[in-house]
């Protein structure tokens, strides 16, 4: 850097002194003019000296950019000064310079001395500059944004602590005001900084940096350039030590940075972020949970390894055993609703850590008891163990946050943790199958299904989408579908039990998500389960138009072909009374819904043609009516499906007729 700032400031030191010594051999006819641009190149030498020997301490964007101007100056000064000389009476007689000439240089001059002193103070350090405003040197006149990014990012590599959290917020202000401002900030070198204060800086030093690095993330090509520079290790080192509140703003540029690039999921992943904002979602939500739970530091002192040896004594009776750590993880475990009667969802976490609890002991007593490496799969079976050192280490969760000071955090800062945590989980697991597996694996779904049920809205709505997001791809994936979706999975049943809730109820911003999270899941029901049916037949007749879409593409996906159980299902929402609702839809409502409620409609029809409601409901005319309409017929395959559906029912129902032929 030094180097580079020399060679760039050599060439207008040269020409300064050009200038000089060519203003000494002006004729007599320009003395005034020349040693008014003389004395002003002298000035500018010298500040440019000045420069050469602070050099290292330069802030090279502005640097390049002034000595380029500067530069350019002096070579027009240089110029102008060679046109005064004496040459001669033939040199003198023809030699015209208007005035004006030599003002507009001087004020370029004096433009120039500005702009080199503003680089100087810009770049001292804090100490020497004091109180001193630095104001905008003459060449922002016209782009002044600029120089402001240039001042505030100078400030983060020379300012004291509290200087540099200002810096951070102007930075943030400018970046969330204009998408250019923020690509400005990075070409301007302010990421680097920016990480240094992240990892150093005060409370509100390290809230303001992270708002800026989630502002400056909102493309793709920004956010590889701050991979690069290296923001997934600052990530997770401030997730699992930092304040809370400072924790909870990394969570949310986590998310910014995954829904605008979504190829920086793995790399989150790789430096354990989905690990420690489970972690965090779990914190006074489900106690024990996670098959990330670090591994404890092994006793090394005498006390330490005869606690140990007293531990593993105590767990001779496996019956006792069992039973005495049931009873510690159902005391861990808060109630969903405070106090009271166990609601149906606490006994399912419950019983699911008692499970996991008992795999642990089973596999320990089959002779690996000293094993403390995280499994990839397992679901968890250490935990026994690690719950039970974790009694005494407090400072540390299973999980490898730091728990110290964590419980007298506000309610408040500890909802707004989760809500972030949440909302990052959602960005990292759309479309990732191997993050939704991390997540379902270390038991996130338990954590969904509690905060579904007693979450803040932003909490609420956050896993919700998150929810939505990771069934979305068990849909696709049957991996994840058979492993974390199974039909005796506890986590399962509490997750789709509140989702369930929500769709009965209809009356908030979750529903959507929700319903989608539903018919994302219609492959993993049985036969028998067919409870969810009714809620979504009934909101086929919403007044939204959206929510009865959606409807009807969730029941699509229950009854479609591709389903194995899709005549079970087809059934069930015939017995719901969704045929009536479905004839109103596709004559009378919205186009978007029409077409979704005709794909429906369809499908029932092919999978149930001797049905007496589709008669009752007239399906057959229903579908040939359908069939004219252009808007509906645009799509091969919707196409494809009325025809296929209208030859069905004509080998059952008579058109027009009500009943049976």
């Amino acid at each position: 850097m030094a180097d580079s700032v020399k060679q760039i400031l050599a060439k207008p030191i040269q020409l300064a002194d050009q200038v000089i010594k060519a203003a000494d051999e002006a004729s007599a006819s320009f003395r005034n003019e020349s040693a008014e641009l003389k004395f002003k190149s002298e000035k500018l030498a010298g500040l440019l000296r000045q420069a050469a020997r602070a050099s290292s301490d330069l802030y090279e964007r502005p640097t390049r950019r002034i000595i380029e101007e500067t530069e350019q100056v002096l070579a027009k000064a240089h110029s102008l000064i060679l046109k005064c000389r004496a040459n001669g009476l033939v040199k003198r007689v023809f030699t015209i310079i208007p005035a004006a000439a030599f003002r507009k240089m001087s004020i370029q001059l004096e433009n120039s001395i500005g702009d080199v002193s503003w680089l100087l103070r810009v770049s001292a350090p804090a100490e020497d500059r004091g109180d001193e405003y630095l104001g905008l040197p003459p060449i922002a006149a016209n782009e002044p944004n600029l120089y402001l990014i240039w001042e505030q990012v100078a400030t983060l590599y020379k300012g004291s602590l509290e200087e540099r959290s200002d810096a951070a917020a102007s930075l943030v202000s400018l970046a969330r005001d204009n998408d250019r401002y923020g690509k400005l900030i990075i070409e301007e070198g302010g990421v680097g900084p920016l990480l240094k204060l992240l990892k150093e800086g005060t409370m509100e030093g390290q809230e303001n940096t992270a708002t800026a690095i989630g502002l400056l993330g909102r493309d793709p090509e920004s956010v590889e350039h701050l991979l690069h520079a290296g923001i997934c290790s600052v990530f997770a080192k401030i997730l699992k030590d930092g304040p809370m509140k400072v924790q909870a703003v990394v969570a949310w540029a986590v998310s910014e940075l995954a829904a605008n690039y979504p190829k920086c999921q793995d790399i989150f992943a790789q430096h354990n972020i989905i690990r420690l904002l489970v972690s965090h979602l779990a914190f006074e939500t489900v106690q024990e949970h996670s098959k990330y739970a670090i591994d404890r530091i092994k006793p090394t002192s005498i006390h330490a390894v005869v606690m140990a040896s007293s531990n593993s004594s105590n767990n001779i009776n496996p019956r006792k055993s069992n039973e005495d750590d049931e009873n510690q993880i159902q005391s861990r475990i808060p109630h969903p609703s405070g106090n009271g009667t166990a609601s149906q969802l606490h006994r399912v976490i419950t019983s699911t850590m008692a499970m996991h609890a008992a795999n642990k002991r089973n596999e320990g007593n089959g002779g690996n008891q000293n094993s403390q490496t995280n499994q990839p799969k397992g679901n968890g079976q250490n935990n026994g163990k690690q719950t039970h050192q974790a009694h005494h280490q407090p400072s540390y969760s299973h999980s490898g946050i730091n728990m110290k000071g964590r419980e007298l955090e506000s309610p408040e800062t500890k909802a707004n943790m989760k809500a972030m945590a949440a909302r990052a989980l959602w960005h990292l697991a759309k479309g990732n199958s191997s993050i939704c597996r991390s997540i379902t694996e270390s038991r996130g779904l338990l954590c969904f299904a509690v905060l579904l049920e007693k979450g803040r809205e932003d909490v609420q709505y956050n896993s919700a989408m998150s929810v939505m997001e990771i069934t979305a791809v068990a849909e696709k994936d049957t991996d994840l579908r058979r492993s974390a979706f199974k039909p005796n999975s506890p986590a399962c049943k509490a997750v789709v039990d509140q989702v369930l809730k929500i769709i009965e109820k209809a009356d908030s911003d979750l529903l959507i998500p929700c319903m989608k999270a539903i018919g994302n899941l219609a492959r993993t029901f049985r036969a028998t389960e067919t409870w969810m049916i009714a809620p979504l037949v009934r909101l086929l007749d919403e007044r939204d138009a959206e929510i009865s879409r959606e409807a009807c593409i969730a029941l699509t996906k229950f009854a479609c072909s591709e389903n194995y159980l899709h005549l079970d299902h087809s059934k069930a929402i015939i017995s719901s009374g969704g045929a009536k609702h479905l004839v109103q839809l596709v004559y009378f409502g919205e186009q978007i819904v029409q077409i979704s409620a005709v794909v429906l409609l369809c499908y029932i029809a092919l999978h149930v043609p001797d049905s007496e409601e589709l008669a009752q409901a007239e399906v057959l005319a229903v579908l040939e009516w359908a069939s004219k309409q252009s808007f509906l017929t645009l799509e091969e395959t919707v196409e494809m499906l009325l025809q296929e559906a209208k030859s069905r029912l004509e080998l059952y129902q008579s058109r027009g007729s009500r009943g049976f032929p």
